[in-house]
């Protein structure tokens, strides 16, 4: 069976769609499984990654009440809000100069 080039280069466009198709459905099943309340849930190495930050700094940061977190079938989430929340939270606000530093 001969195929023609032109004929092959139409086939190889339809698959390679097909795969993108397949590719934003996968993507899409993985959004809707990591949320809870339309809200994008992160694991602990989501979070490591993002912040930069040990696996010890992490669990201080759980067990000091500051970053909040949620258990589902034994394994840590955290909402994006909350992340973003606890970031403006650990930013030193700028110091205030008064009239006896100067």
């Amino acid at each position: 069976m001969n195929i023609d080039r032109m004929e092959f280069f139409a086939w190889m466009e339809r698959i390679m769609e097909r795969f993108d198709v397949l590719k934003q459905h996968i993507i899409d099943i993985q959004k809707q499984r990591n949320t809870i309340d339309c809200e994008e849930l992160l694991d602990n190495q989501d979070l490591l990654q993002m912040l930069k930050i040990s696996h010890r700094s992490l669990q201080r940061y759980r067990s000091s009440g500051k970053l909040p977190y949620y258990t589902i079938s034994g394994k840590l989430y955290y909402k994006l809000s909350d992340v973003h929340q606890f970031i403006r939270d650990s930013v030193n606000a700028p110091l205030q100069r008064t009239k006896d530093n100067e």
